[in-house]
């Protein structure tokens, strides 16, 4: 079984979207896809900006100024490499309703193709500046346009699934994950898109050893 922890509003968890996807076709197997919803105003501090880019509220140090930007300018180069527009976001969102969207898509959603869709939708859109992943209207319409029947998840969100998410999170930080995207496959935890070659080489059935090219394999 491979997990896949991922959180719509990281960039980096973006670009790994496709190939994780990818690995599904080419090995015929069903990823386990969990929300790890980021705190990322505990590390990263916070920011805000206006549609033409300027800065109008933060309170990061110069530091994680240079983290962010260097950040951006890593996940366009894999955005590049696969066609993607990956624009800046105006400030840091709680991406937990679109997380319980996602717990609801695991259950609900009549095959993989639509789950696909509403992990593609979600993330595309957020990254182009064209959808509020904060708005629970809106996360339940992209969950019937991916063919999930929407029905019932206003109460999902605010009952059983916030709790569903919350326990999760507690449970994931105790395990030891704390970034997405995080792998976890044949009981080896991997952080990082760069990882994704050496969670396609354990999935060829090759444990034991890691070969070094498999790090030498650009996916994309």
């Amino acid at each position: 079984m491979l997990q896949v922890y991922i959180d719509f509003k990281s960039p980096y968890a973006f670009v790994a979207l496709r190939p994780c996807w990818q690995l599904e076709r080419d090995y015929g197997i069903a990823i386990e896809w969990l929300p790890l919803t980021l705190n990322i105003g505990s590390y990263l501090g916070t920011a805000k900006v206006d549609d033409t880019g300027k800065v109008t509220s933060n309170n990061r140090s110069p530091r994680q100024w240079q983290a962010v930007r260097y950040a951006y300018m890593d996940a366009r180069r894999y955005a590049d490499s696969q066609g993607l527009l990956l624009k800046g976001t105006q400030k840091i969102w709680d991406s937990s309703i679109a997380a319980i969207g996602l717990l609801w898509a695991t259950d609900h959603a009549r095959n993989r193709a639509a789950l696909r869709d509403y992990t593609t939708m979600v993330f595309d859109r957020f990254w182009q500046r064209q959808l509020d992943i904060e708005n629970a209207a809106v996360i339940a319409a992209v969950l019937e346009e991916a063919g999930i029947s929407a029905s019932g998840f206003s109460d999902y969100l605010a009952g059983p699934g916030r709790y569903h998410h919350d326990q999760l999170q507690e449970q994931i930080l105790q395990a030891g994950c704390f970034g997405v995207p995080t792998f976890c496959i044949n009981s080896e935890t991997y952080f990082g898109r760069e990882n994704l070659p050496i969670v396609r080489w354990h999935l060829e059935g090759e444990p034991g050893r890691i070969p070094h090219k498999a790090y030498d394999t650009v996916l994309s």
